[in-house]
């Protein structure tokens, strides 16, 4: 399975991107392309994608090192480098956050008319991840200052409520699950690249809060109401399955970090078994028994999100978009299945595995030497919509398969029971 898995990667995924879509002028990566990948629609680059593509590129370089996949590792770490260098010069803004959008030669532009540079802190906390990827293989310390400093700026908007979150709004009243799940992802990262007291607080910080704020047994809310007259709604009702099966892999990771620094992980959501009811549950409640495959998002008790609606803009979006099967999370719930059943050896873990997997390999990938469609219909046709960024994603693919390299290389085949 580990060869298969960096043939995939190096021969298909990565072969597309690394042949339409490097820019070794001014640094980065263009990601405005179609869904089919044949046609380039913008040469803007949102910055979500970008730090997302430094942390690949460093990745890459650490992998070819090892020897685990058959890169160029000089040419990984320059790109690396080199877009890193874009987002410093060119995307931190004064106040400790980052522009939304750059023109290709890194020129900050407002996503739109009549709106600010800055728009979201996921795009803060993505370029944070990237820096901390790059100071981690390069031991080049100023990428950890700068991936520790925009984690705190960004952990502190979070926590008075004042971080933009485009393109998925947190209505007033509500609390989104995505913000301190990405701060345990992300803290996690910085933790191991600096070993930053501020990082490891900031991922105790964000546990504490799932624990008391989302989860309720094995069930992980996407959006929790401040007030119980709104537990009715649809945004508090609506679960996002794929959410929570790559917050699992977070957690599991967060708690490997901690305790290499000697610092306590005593939550039980730092335990595999604990960790494997939630995913089990999310992979329950998300497969589409009609078609196959997860529905990006599912109502608490089952089926098409249901209950009060209360005219938001991201209501719509779950309301539209809910049967659609998409890349992300059938990558990130492929590697947090695999890793779960191997720290815990359980078959339910393996079955899960092995029925997802079915599904994605049947579904997604385009075929020899390209990427994946990364949208489709709940039938699992291509389909040309926008559902986030609109961009073509090149990391969520590319992480699950080389963090399954990873992973299966410390494991001899013989230990192994899902395909």
């Amino acid at each position: 399975m580990r060869r298969a898995t960096a043939q995939h990667l190096t021969d298909d995924v990565l072969a597309w991107w690394l042949a339409t879509s490097p820019d070794d002028r001014h640094g980065g990566v263009f990601t405005c392309w179609s869904n089919d990948g044949g046609r380039l629609l913008s040469r803007d680059k949102y910055i979500w994608s970008q730090g997302r593509w430094v942390w690949l590129m460093a990745r890459l370089a650490r992998a070819g090192r090892l020897g685990l996949v058959d890169i160029d590792r000089a040419a990984c770490l320059d790109r690396a480098r080199r877009t890193a260098v874009l987002l410093r010069d060119h995307a931190l803004l004064p106040d400790g956050s980052t522009a939304y959008l750059l023109a290709e030669d890194g020129t900050p532009k407002p996503p739109g008319p009549g709106q600010e540079l800055h728009a979201s802190v996921f795009a803060d906390l993505f370029t944070a991840l990237g820096f901390a990827a790059l100071a981690a293989e390069s031991g080049e310390g100023e990428w950890g200052d700068l991936a520790e400093r925009l984690l705190a700026s960004a952990a502190g908007r979070i926590a008075t409520g004042t971080a933009r979150t485009e393109p998925y709004p947190i209505r007033a009243g509500f609390r989104g699950f995505s913000l301190p799940m990405i701060l345990v992802g992300v803290g996690a990262e910085v933790l191991d690249a600096t070993g930053s007291a501020v990082a490891a607080e900031t991922v105790q910080g964000a546990v504490q809060k799932i624990e008391t704020m989302f989860l309720a047994g094995d069930d992980v809310a996407e959006m929790a109401p401040a007030a119980a007259s709104d537990a009715d709604t649809l945004l508090a009702r609506h679960r996002t399955p794929g959410h929570v099966l790559e917050a699992c892999w977070f957690l599991w990771q967060a708690g490997l970090s901690l305790r290499r620094r000697g610092i306590a992980a005593e939550s039980p959501l730092f335990e595999a078994d604990t960790l494997a009811d939630i995913a089990i549950r999310a992979a329950t409640l998300g497969w589409d028994a009609e078609q196959g495959g997860l529905l990006r998002y599912a109502d608490r008790d089952g089926g098409a999100p249901r209950g009060r609606r209360t005219g938001d803009r991201y209501e719509e979006l779950v309301a539209d978009t809910w049967d659609t099967k998409l890349w992300w999370p059938h990558a990130e719930a492929l590697y947090t299945l695999g890793l779960l059943h191997l720290e815990t050896g359980r078959d339910d873990l393996a079955a899960w595995h092995d029925r997802l997997a079915a599904y994605t390999w049947r579904v997604f990938p385009a075929g020899p030497g390209r990427e994946w469609v990364q949208i489709r219909d709940r039938a699992g046709a291509p389909l040309d919509k926008t559902v986030a960024l609109p961009v073509k994603d090149p990391f969520h693919i590319a992480r699950a398969l080389l963090l399954m390299i990873e992973r299966l290389a410390e494991v001899p085949p013989a230990e192994r029971s899902f395909a």
